[in-house]
């Protein structure tokens, strides 16, 4: 018996071999409705624009197995509260709708609006300098004073990534975080902390399904979705080849504004900066107030549109480990586990759930907080 539940054939059509998201477009286009193409015969699928006789074959060998994982996706989703975005619903996040490359499907945790008025991100390399921390510093600061509703997109990476996240929360504008994995896990792990606190005040984003690992091809994938969900890409630091030069360019095939900050032509991380402004593919800053003027942002018409709000603090649901840590402070994960008579692996599953909701905090050397 077929799933009567259309997000597993959503799902399902992301998970079958030989297809990405242009062809998987395709599909949609041709038949309207996902599950007919779990169904269909292979005669008809070769009919389809960029689908031969190959990858026709393709998709009815592995299609059966690509339905039975969208199904434990879904059942994983659902578990943990986390939103799909469909490209065939209307609340898809509208600028990435706009890509030709947009996944079919998205997998959200948050509280950010994807849709809101003014988004950018901000990309650097991993190595980031002073110089460039201190550029990332100061333009964040200044652009919150104008635009308290700004959303800060960025990959949670180290250096330029997550000195954007930290700087964002700090300066309490909205932050989300495009990953190169599924959403069961935080790459890197050092950044788990800064992760939990943005689900608060932002959010995680991904088009890969839980169980997906950090692999070297999967950040390039994921550099579109930072590039497709922004009005515009900003480049802060970046060495003559790296990840930040290709979102930019990708940036640039979705004829979106990329800006980049120049810097010394001898340094290293800033090479591919200067690289783009010489070539036209990023307007040059140097300051917060550059950007508004070449981005055409009335700051008085945001700062209006701001409504003052008031914080609602929610009873913390009751939960056994949360109880634990109250009576006995922070403890280490292996007390946890045998003081509740829970396996560790098991421990380690409800912990980091637990912190996604931002009710504990993991501290060095295996301790969990109790947040008040």
């Amino acid at each position: 018996m077929m799933p009567d539940d259309a997000r597993i054939y959503q799902i399902g059509l992301t998970l079958i071999d030989g297809i990405g998201s242009v062809l998987a477009r395709h599909l949609l286009q041709y038949f309207e409705d996902p599950a007919v193409i779990f169904t269909e015969k292979k005669q008809v699928l070769e009919k389809v624009s960029g689908i031969g006789e190959y990858t026709a074959a393709r998709i009815i060998e592995s299609r059966t197995k690509a339905l039975t994982d969208a199904e434990k996706e879904l059942v994983f989703i659902e578990k943990n509260k986390i939103r799909l975005f469909s490209l065939l619903d209307e609340d898809y996040p509208f600028r990435l709708r706009e890509c030709q490359d947009a996944p079919i499907v998205c997998y959200y945790k948050g509280n950010a609006d994807l849709d809101a008025k003014h988004i950018i991100s901000i990309v650097g390399t991993r190595n980031a300098t002073e110089y460039g921390r201190q550029l990332t510093t100061s333009l964040i600061k200044d652009l919150s004073a104008s635009f308290p509703d700004l959303l800060i997109v960025s990959g949670l990476a180290y250096g330029i990534d997550i000195c954007a996240h930290r700087n964002a929360l700090k300066n309490g504008l909205p932050t989300v975080g495009v990953l190169a994995h599924g959403l069961d896990r935080i790459y890197p792990a050092t950044h788990r902390n800064t992760a939990a606190e943005m689900l608060t005040n932002g959010g995680l984003f991904t088009d890969f399904i839980s169980g997906t690992n950090p692999d070297r091809q999967n950040f390039l994938q994921r550099n579109r979705l930072i590039a497709g969900l922004a009005d515009t890409t900003i480049v802060i630091e970046s060495a003559e080849k790296g990840g930040a030069l290709v979102t930019a360019d990708i940036a640039c095939s979705y004829d979106r504004d990329v800006y980049a900050y120049p810097g010394r032509i001898n340094d290293a991380y800033s090479k591919g900066c200067n690289a783009l402004i010489q070539a036209n593919k990023a307007g040059l800053i140097t300051s917060a107030h550059d950007l508004i003027m070449a981005l055409c942002w009335d700051t008085e018409i945001s700062k209006k549109e701001v409504k003052q709000q008031t914080l609602s603090f929610e009873e913390k649901p009751a939960h056994p480990v949360m109880a634990y840590l109250a009576e006995h402070g922070d403890t280490n994960i292996n007390n946890i586990a045998l003081a509740m008579n829970i396996p560790v692996h098991q421990l380690s599953t409800i912990l980091f759930e637990l912190e996604m909701e931002n009710h504990v905090r993991a501290l060095p050397g295996g301790i969990y907080h109790l947040n008040d």
